[in-house]
């Protein structure tokens, strides 16, 4: 324990940058606002990943190098919100059993206009949600591609050993314009020009289909052509192949090897630095000015999160297009108070 103190006091001389972790209470609030059954549901998801990847994927699953906290003591965090599910928004019984460290952030070379003094920058990002069919129409006349049938059986390593394949064939202009439509490539749903970009770009779709069945579709394999930053988004060549997953995922090592996150409960973060699995409280003015308070676990990250210690990411829900994301979501802040969260030993 004692060693665990001392190195949470000395995180801004041995991080690479100088966020600061303050042992210190959030502010007094009648109740919690935390979605808990999504809380535990992603908690459970998380700690499953960190039990089986633990010597696999040891780039996230450690201590942290910002926030040194053992890896027992994290999953018996993710462990006690899922057995205290009904608990996690009573303020006096969170207070009882977790300790609360302040994230003063470091946010050099971070865009953080107007930014609160002690306040963490909170992005939002959602999940795409599209109206698909089984079947093409004029109004949905672009295909969603699966894997092609000649790499169904192969590993990702086995895979990239043969360039003959049909995934290492084509950009994603040539297969807008058919160049898969007589290959064996299964169709996983056809969506409208927009829906397809929107995949292809957050790597994730909800489908409705015209049957009321709804399909999570995320990316699989790609045909390995970089994003190139002087074409316009429409004009790209790199592509995705889709799989049907059984919800929105989060963190993996690799497309196979994916975290099952809930909205409302998950912060992207930078991984590589915190540690996977970690409890973050987040607090910021509601209406009236009454805190607002939420609790989720960092089990997602992205490029943007690489060596930035002054943000995260919340993931709002799914919606269908950016209009609709910014409605639903626009009584959230740009800035928050952010803490993490310890099971007390």
């Amino acid at each position: 324990m004692k060693t665990f103190l001392i190195l949470l006091s000395v995180l801004a001389a041995t991080a690479h940058a100088s966020p600061r972790f303050v042992k210190t209470s959030p502010a007094t609030t009648p109740r919690y606002q935390t979605d808990t059954r999504a809380l535990c549901d992603t908690a459970r998801e998380t700690l499953a990943y960190m039990k089986k990847e633990a010597t696999l994927d040891r780039a996230v699953i450690h201590p942290g190098l910002l926030v040194p906290i053992p890896i027992p003591r994290v999953e018996a965090t993710l462990k006690f919100v899922c057995e205290h599910q009904n608990r996690m928004n009573d303020p006096k019984f969170v207070a009882r059993h977790f300790d609360f460290y302040r994230w003063y952030p470091d946010c050099k070379g971070v865009n953080t206009p107007n930014r609160p003094e002690g306040s963490i920058r909170m992005t939002r990002y959602y999940v795409h949600r599209a109206p698909a069919r089984h079947q093409r129409t004029p109004q949905t006349p672009f295909a969603l591609y699966g894997l092609p049938e000649d790499e169904a059986h192969l590993s990702l390593e086995d895979a990239s050993k043969h360039p003959e394949l049909i995934r290492f064939q084509y950009g994603k202009q040539a297969i807008l314009k058919g160049a898969l439509q007589k290959k064996a490539v299964p169709v996983l749903a056809w969506v409208s020009r927009e829906d397809l970009e929107a995949a292809l770009l957050q790597g994730t779709l909800i489908a409705d289909f015209d049957d009321n069945t709804t399909q999570t579709f995320n990316v699989h394999r790609g045909n390995n052509i970089p994003y190139n930053r002087a074409l316009p988004p429409l004009e790209q060549e790199r592509y995705w192949y889709f799989k049907a997953v059984d919800g929105v995922k989060g963190y993996g090592r690799d497309a196979e090897h994916k975290i099952t996150v809930e909205p409302g409960a998950t912060f992207a973060a930078d991984l590589e630095q915190f540690g996977l699995g970690k409890l973050l409280m987040v607090q910021y003015p509601g209406a009236g000015g009454a805190p607002v308070t939420r609790v989720g676990v960092m089990a997602d990250t992205g490029g943007a999160f690489h060596r930035n210690f002054c943000q995260v990411d919340f993931l709002t829900g799914s919606y269908r297009g950016l209009a609709a994301f910014q409605k639903a979501n626009r009584g959230l802040p740009d800035y928050v108070n952010a803490w993490i969260m310890v099971l007390k030993p």
